[in-house]
């Protein structure tokens, strides 16, 4: 019986890959029948990631740091034909407006924001994106419901909002869809330090109707539909995933 949530003979690339959602992603992509392409800068994290998968995924990993042009040139040059793209690599960094440096709004934009548009850019030149292939972003749901200190990484994430929602238009005629997924605090590194051990994670965690913060994995899901067929008439869509935080 055909399974329209299932990833089997596509090919995907997941940015971000050596951990966290990334790594979540691109095991799960793998698990569920495609051949992925993880892609990050640390090499043992990812050589660890592509053992998770399994023996016979026919997974690979490639490392290199995004922001540097001739890595995504040599990429883009080397990479298979694209049945589905994960554009998840970012970083944060949390401080009030008035503390702002020039070398901090290049470091956020150049990571979270143009890396993934000329990857896109790229590999669409290349041909490297499949007729009714899709792409998902990983946003951030801190785009619809602001929190104090993260002015810039905010701004980086509202860049890729927008972003989404004018290349689902662009590539609509050619059946490729791009939509972005909003996830709120998420169990990973990113968070910092001990998660358990953070009082003000604590605190902040009682602003979640679902009484927790997501686990990778949870985001992974959505994130398989997304790439799945079960999503063919989807693009352009903002989706919240964030255990109701932006209800409250």
């Amino acid at each position: 019986m055909f399974n329209n949530f299932s990833l089997e003979n596509k090919k995907i690339l997941v940015t971000g890959a050596s951990s966290g959602i990334g790594k979540e992603t691109a095991i799960n992509c793998a698990r569920n029948g495609a051949e992925v392409i993880f892609l990050g800068r640390n090499e043992d994290r990812l050589k660890e990631a592509i053992k998770e998968t399994g023996k016979n995924s026919g997974s690979f990993y490639w490392k290199g740091d995004l922001s540097e042009e001739e890595v995504l040139d040599r990429l883009c040059s080397k990479s298979f034909p694209l049945d589905g793209l994960v554009l998840n690599a970012g970083i944060v960094k949390t401080i009030p407006v008035s503390f702002i440096k020039s070398a901090d709004l290049d470091m956020l934009f150049d990571v979270n924001v143009k890396s993934s548009i000329l990857l896109v850019q790229k590999l669409l030149k290349a041909k490297k994106i499949k007729k009714g292939a899709s792409i998902v972003f990983v946003s951030s749901i801190s785009t619809q419901k602001a929190t104090v200190g993260n002015s810039m990484y905010n701004a980086t994430k509202g860049a890729i909002n927008a972003f989404t929602k004018s290349l689902a238009l662009e590539l609509a005629p050619k059946q490729i869809r791009v939509n972005a997924i909003l996830p709120g605090f998420v169990n990973t590194n990113l968070l910092g330090g001990d998660n358990d051990e953070n009082e003000d994670l604590k605190k902040h965690v009682s602003n979640y109707p679902l009484g927790r913060f997501g686990e990778p994995k949870d985001i992974a899901f959505l994130i398989q539909y997304l790439l799945s067929d079960a999503s063919s008439w989807m693009t352009g869509s903002l989706i919240p995933i964030d255990g109701g935080f932006s209800l409250k």
